[in-house]
């Protein structure tokens, strides 16, 4: 991949040329044929001046896919027209083309010293080499600088968020603020808020749009945001008022998974609450989830987790939606087959028991720990392209260990910030690299970038 790359020698040359000098003709790129002769060469060289400027803009656009990452910030910032290439849906599609979009995960943590990023990349094979000029990415966690949020995330309302991603871009949706975070610039920018506040609320992304539903004490209202023009929209309104709940997206489906039942339902936005000795008490949802076609703005049937028990962690993977689920006295691990519009998918709606992680034996989760679950991949396995499929499951609170100790049973070394892949092919779990100690109650997302 190294020979598709500029050098740095020769990227240098490329911004120099877009600031000539008039007075010194030397910092224009001199392109010139290599048939002429040394004295055709000296006498035609002042007609042979040209500025990568002028070049027509497919071959400027070529030529600016194939500078390695590291330099994307420095490039966005040469001039206004190669800052709107570089934000182009054209320029990240030929670096995807060019093999340069890498499949990371995205953790962030907001502590009081700012809003701290790391990224991990995940590929088919274990390491990730970034070019052949000695940029390799490391199989760890990078961690970048915080930077500041200052009166718009704290800890205690970063909880209440979620984290989604658009092309390169993060957004973090809070109650009161939407942020986005640019991962090749590494900027923060100021997005529209969400039209109803909300916590603890579903969120995915569908046809490069992002859905929330749930999490709105008054309301079942479904939103819609559009990255383009910054705007949010109320689309549907959902047949459960739901809080705590998790969203994944699979073939145009828009998936509300498990939570609390905080209203009643039907949308007829009465509350239903049920008397016991005095005392209001919520229903629990945890095990179900609901399903919205984005397209035709209709609610499929509700679906029901096998064996019940309390979703704690769920995504969307290579076609599937993969849940996590904590019984009484073990946890367990299902697909369902959300494949309706790809080729082979006529499994829509089966339900399969999955490898459990490797977690200890008899452990019940309880509100001290949590994990999060992103998934890699998602495109159309039939069409002969990345066949990617995994799951990456992040500890974010608590620690395994503290509750073997708390059940007379020894630790086994799972401390804060463990990280677990399963692997959709070949259906296996494996260990990976624990998140950095500085990033603890994390949200995590998958990015191409």
């Amino acid at each position: 991949m190294g020979e598709n790359y500029c050098n740095s020698r020769g990227f240098s040359r490329i911004m120099k040329s877009c600031f000539p000098n008039p007075q010194q003709e030397s910092h224009h790129l001199i392109i010139k044929s290599s048939m002429r002769s040394n004295t055709s060469n000296h006498l035609e060289e002042s007609s042979s001046l040209f500025l990568i400027s002028i070049l027509p803009d497919d071959l400027l656009l070529e030529c600016l896919s194939r500078v390695p990452s590291t330099s994307l910030s420095s490039l966005s910032l040469v001039c206004r027209k190669w800052f709107q290439i570089l934000n182009s849906a054209s320029y990240f599609d030929l670096r995807r083309i060019h093999g340069h979009i890498r499949r990371k995960i995205y953790a962030f943590s907001v502590t009081d010293y700012g809003v701290y990023a790391a990224n991990h990349c995940i590929q088919e094979s274990d390491n990730c080499q970034e070019d052949g000029e000695g940029e390799a990415i490391s199989s760890g966690w990078s961690l970048s600088s915080p930077f500041s949020a200052s009166g718009m995330l704290t800890q205690g309302s970063f909880s209440h968020s979620r984290v989604v991603s658009v092309g390169k871009v993060i957004y973090i949706v809070n109650r009161d603020v939407t942020l986005g975070y640019d991962t090749w610039m590494g900027v923060i920018m100021v997005k529209s808020p969400m039209l109803y506040p909300r916590k603890k609320f579903a969120t995915a992304i569908v046809n490069g749009r992002i859905y929330i539903s749930g999490g709105a004490a008054r309301n079942e209202v479904v939103e819609e945001y559009e990255p383009e023009t910054d705007t949010w929209r109320v689309v549907s309104e959902a047949p459960r008022r739901r809080y705590g709940c998790i969203g994944a997206a699979v073939d145009g489906v828009f998936y509300v998974i498990g939570g609390l039942k905080i209203g009643g339902a039907g949308g007829n936005g009465k509350n239903e609450v049920v008397a016991r000795g005095g005392c209001s008490e919520a229903h629990l949802y945890a095990s179900s989830m609901d399903l919205f076609d984005v397209q035709s703005r209709v609610w499929l049937r509700s679906r029901t987790v096998p064996g019940g028990g309390c979703v704690v962690a769920a995504c969307a993977a290579g076609g599937y939606v993969y849940i996590l689920a904590s019984h009484a006295v073990e946890l367990s691990f299902w697909r369902f087959d959300g494949r309706r519009k790809r080729s082979g998918g006529g499994g829509f709606g089966e339900w399969c028991r999955m490898q459990s992680p490797p977690l200890p034996a008899q452990v019940r989760l309880d509100s001290s720990v949590r994990f999060s679950c992103v998934g890699i991949g998602g495109e159309d396995r039939s069409s002969g392209g990345d066949t990617t499929n995994k799951v990456v499951l992040v500890q974010v609170l608590g620690c395994i260990d503290d509750l073997l100790r708390r059940s007379g049973r020894s630790c086994r070394g799972m401390k804060e910030g463990l990280v677990l892949v399963y692997d959709g092919n070949a259906e296996e779990w494996s260990r990976g690299v624990d998140l950095p100690e500085v990033i603890r109650r994390a949200s995590c997302v998958s990015v191409e970038c």
